[in-house]
């Protein structure tokens, strides 16, 4: 058992909930935060019974009032925390020319500015001891595809944020980086086709377990010379020169 505290947001579903069992499974005490009310509550419901120790809390972190009644409760039950996965994030593609104020606000509130606030709550909580902050960016921070400007804006922004928070707090023995996933599927990973995979460097597309277990590496105490960094984790995909003949 180590022990850890462990926040992860968006961590009801696909990539999240592969977190917060990779955590968990390593004897974390994980917390995690979602809107998804029923599966939140089903994944807590299903670790803790097989003797894992998780705590859903319904949580909109496009809210700051919520993000603060999260970590308020995580004060209560432990007054520290030493692992944040800023995971929480839709991927919401909308055309350039019929987006709204209201989308664009939506998309940078939930994937960005619950970053900032969630990770100035978290650092409340490490201060004393350190701690590591890992931040959910996108390979889509540095390549796009047609209308995806709110997400790849929000997306470049959290890597930007990335460094500047790993300054900021580094005098407090807090790391901060972020990772950049490429293809990772969510859904039903036999239904892919041949090509899907062998595109790929790596001869195949990402899972969820890919990120997860790449963010137990960035929160391993020994790995602390890391800091300010956006990783990659794409299959090697922004790596290949793309020719259309």
């Amino acid at each position: 058992m180590s022990n850890r505290v462990v926040c992860i947001t968006g961590g009801a579903n696909g990539i999240g909930k592969s977190i917060v069992e990779q955590f968990a499974f390593q004897g974390d005490y994980v917390h995690f935060f979602d809107k998804d009310t029923e599966g939140g509550t089903e994944l807590q419901k299903q670790l803790n019974k097989i003797g894992y120790r998780t705590e859903f809390h319904d949580i909109d972190v496009a809210s700051f009032e919520e993000v603060k009644k999260g970590f308020q409760e995580i004060r209560n039950r432990h007054s520290t925390l030493d692992i944040l996965v800023n995971n929480a994030g839709i991927s919401t593609f909308i055309s350039f020319w019929e987006m709204t104020p209201e989308d664009w606000g939506k998309i940078l509130s939930t994937n960005l500015s619950s970053v900032f606030f969630c990770s100035r709550e978290a650092a409340e909580l490490m201060k004393g001891k350190g701690g590591s902050i890992i931040n959910m960016a996108s390979t889509r921070a540095q390549m796009s595809e047609p209308d995806t400007e709110a997400y790849s804006a929000s997306k470049g922004g959290i890597a930007s944020l990335t460094h500047s928070l790993a300054i900021t707090l580094g005098e407090y023995r807090i790391r901060v980086n972020s990772i950049s996933p490429g293809w990772i599927e969510t859904g039903d990973y036999s239904a892919l086709r041949e090509v899907d995979h062998t595109q790929h460097p790596s001869q195949r597309v990402g899972k969820p377990e890919d990120i997860a277990r790449f963010c137990r590496f960035l929160a391993d105490p020994h790995n602390d010379f890391i800091t300010g960094e956006n990783i990659s984790v794409d299959g090697g995909m922004t790596r290949k020169m793309i020719y259309e003949h």
